[in-house]
């Protein structure tokens, strides 16, 4: 048997793939056939109770427009920094959300932390740029725009790999899922560029964000960075249809693997909830904020997490998390989570009748 050539990589994407040889194992890659499968929506669909909850909360957005301006900017600059933090942890980054901040906002070096973290940073936030620019020109999924943003991610860290198509195979650690033999990567991205044009009127943004997440990393075009350049493309499918980014949180790392194997094993219902329930958590983040901003009475309506210890049980710690994981309607203004009065009363009521 011929010795197979491939590429090892973490899940998902992180670090440059290390080329080695496996010898006298049978490798089973993915057929074409089993990708145009995958290409057939007729696919599970997330569930009607989980949409109409999406549906109703982006209807009520709606109505709040057009947005006070600095609340836009509060939550623009909230969710830019937000979305780079995480999606950058999940792959391994060890900058925390304060450092994170320094780089991205102020440019600032940290002591002990590597080059690449550095650019991670960096250039996750000029492809944020980039998606913004693509959605003010009402331009659309394109080849060109997905290595244009995978070009960024992968800029000054692999200038070799930046928005090109892997020329090797990869297997992906930790996953029994392995990706396309590299040759047929450029045919199956155009099918799932074809599938995305025969789907964007069929399916719901919530459904067709999810689903250009998943086919993307089961396709795994590149040798890094296919878990950010998916995120990416899941908020471009959102943000053009009026929604807000959806962030995927660094403390449900564990949870978005898990789901991602299930997907694998045709099992995609769990994937599909886990990323309406990202969705439903930016949606109540950004009604929260405009509601607070909806009248003159309601525009001082928000209070630091340390006030808002004064009126619940619960430590600034706690809040604190509820806020970062979205369970507690809260923003962040600045450097400093806050939250309403009405925010915790809801808590407190949702809490005692799941009890």
């Amino acid at each position: 048997m011929d010795v197979a050539q491939i590429s090892v990589v973490p899940s998902l994407s992180r670090t440059k793939a290390k080329r080695t040889r496996f010898a006298g194992e049978a490798l089973q890659y993915v057929s074409v056939s089993d990708i145009i499968k995958i290409m057939e929506t007729d696919a599970e669909r997330m569930t009607p109770e989980l949409l109409r909850v999406l549906e109703g909360k982006k209807r009520e957005l709606d109505r709040h427009r057009p947005f006070p301006p600095e609340i836009v900017r509060n939550l623009e600059e909230q969710f830019r920094l937000e979305w780079t933090y995480n999606s950058n942890a999940i792959e391994g980054n060890t900058l925390n959300l304060r450092e994170t901040e320094l780089v991205l906002n102020r440019g600032l070096t940290i002591g002990k932390k590597s080059l690449r973290e550095h650019f991670e940073v960096l250039n996750h936030g000029e492809a944020i740029t980039l998606l913004e620019s693509v959605l003010g020109k009402k331009k659309d999924l394109s080849e060109e725009l997905v290595l244009s943003l995978h070009g960024l991610i992968l800029k000054n860290i692999d200038d070799t790999e930046a928005g090109r198509y892997r020329r090797s195979n990869v297997m992906i650690i930790g996953a029994a899922h392995i990706p396309p033999q590299a040759v047929k990567v450029p045919k199956l991205m155009e099918e799932f560029f074809g599938w995305y044009q025969e789907q964007v009127h069929k399916l719901s943004p919530p459904e067709l964000a999810a689903w250009v997440h998943y086919k993307f990393v089961h396709i795994h075009p590149f040798t890094d960075g296919n878990g950010r350049t998916a995120r990416l493309l899941m908020n471009l499918v959102l943000m053009r249809s009026g929604y807000p980014p959806a962030v995927i949180l660094t403390v449900d790392r564990k949870r978005y693997y898990r789901v991602l194997k299930e997907a694998d094993r045709d099992r995609y219902s769990g994937f599909l909830a886990f990323i309406g329930r990202s969705i439903d958590r930016s949606l109540s983040i950004y009604l929260n904020a405009l509601k607070s901003a909806a009248t003159p009475s309601e525009r001082h309506g928000y209070i630091p997490l340390s006030e808002a210890t004064q009126y619940c049980s619960y430590g600034i710690e706690y809040l604190s998390y509820l806020a970062r994981t979205g369970r507690l309607g809260a923003v962040k203004i600045g450097s400093k989570w806050m939250t309403t009065r009405e925010a915790l009363e809801e808590y407190s009521t949702r809490i005692a009748k799941a009890e």
